[in-house]
């Protein structure tokens, strides 16, 4: 556990209220050349949840990134209050830096209702979390070429079932699993649970449209970067427990490649479904 890593991300996702409707959020001081994409959604999100009534849940976002966003500066997101029913409720963000918006974000929300049940079955046959390895047991042989990157406070624990998009160079099958959750210990909030997967959810996703073509962003062979992202939030789950991240990648062309992914909890309920597009274009 790392649980400092995780009290550092719940501040970054704690937002300065600065007017109505207005949010400001600040990036970790980590010398990065553009902000995560999994942060400034995230900060999004909890700007469009507060000002939502309480009683209403996240049930779906639709981001586009548009602009890199810059780590040394402030975040302004800006909050439109679209629709308020008695069931749903809509808000669109905008993430503004230097004058112009790095980003977009649309969320819907709703009044916890029962309804129609089903889903796809969790995938079977995959190691357990806990008997694999965490990151610095896995990215122990290529600390080096990881350099500081390698010591990094981490909040999320990301455990690879197959071999990492890092680690061979052939083709693979077009799809990988990876259990993940908040390396500590969460608040009760269940809105900070949804932003956190929210904020986990950009971290391989795109990596795995990749895999069927033996590249890896991590040896400076492509140049990667999120175009949008879409969440579906079905089912409650906390962020703090393991959750099994099952993607996969339909296509790639155009520069571009489209990474799929399905949530589930550690005992098989599915809790969210992911697509993302993103610019995956080789160096030259």
């Amino acid at each position: 556990m790392d649980q400092a890593a995780v009290d550092a991300l719940i501040a970054l996702l704690d937002l300065e209220p600065i007017e109505v409707n207005i949010f400001r959020g600040l990036s970790p001081d980590r010398g990065d050349q553009r902000v995560f994409g999994g942060q400034v959604a995230g900060q999004a999100l909890v700007a469009a949840a507060r000002t939502v009534e309480a009683d209403k849940i996240v049930h779906s976002l639709h981001a586009y990134f548009l602009r890199p966003g810059d780590p040394t500066v402030p975040i302004i997101y800006e909050v439109d209050r679209t629709r308020d029913g008695r069931s749903f409720a809509t808000r669109r963000v905008k993430a503004v830096q230097h004058g112009r918006s790095i980003f977009t974000l649309s969320a819907n929300f709703q009044t916890p209702e029962e309804g129609f049940d089903h889903q796809f079955d969790m995938p079977s046959g995959l190691p357990e979390p806990d008997s694999l390895p965490d990151f610095r047991e896995r990215m122990e042989p290529y600390r080096e070429q990881f350099a500081e990157w390698f010591d990094r406070p981490r909040p999320i624990d990301t455990r690879y079932c197959e071999l990492g998009p890092w680690e061979r160079k052939e083709d693979r099958p077009p799809y990988q699993h990876v259990w993940l959750k908040a390396n500590g210990v969460l608040p009760d909030d269940p809105v900070l649970h949804i932003c956190v997967l929210t904020y986990a959810s950009d971290m391989t996703l795109l990596d795995t449209s990749l895999l069927p073509h033996g590249s890896s962003f991590t040896v400076g062979e492509v140049f990667m970067a999120s175009l949008d992202h879409a969440m579906w939030f079905h089912r409650p789950f906390r962020a703090d427990e393991w959750l099994l991240y099952a993607q996969d990648t339909p296509s790639a062309s155009g520069g571009r490649g489209l990474g799929r992914g399905l949530v589930y909890s550690h005992d098989g309920r599915l809790v969210a479904s992911v697509v993302q597009e993103g610019v995956i274009r080789r160096m030259r």
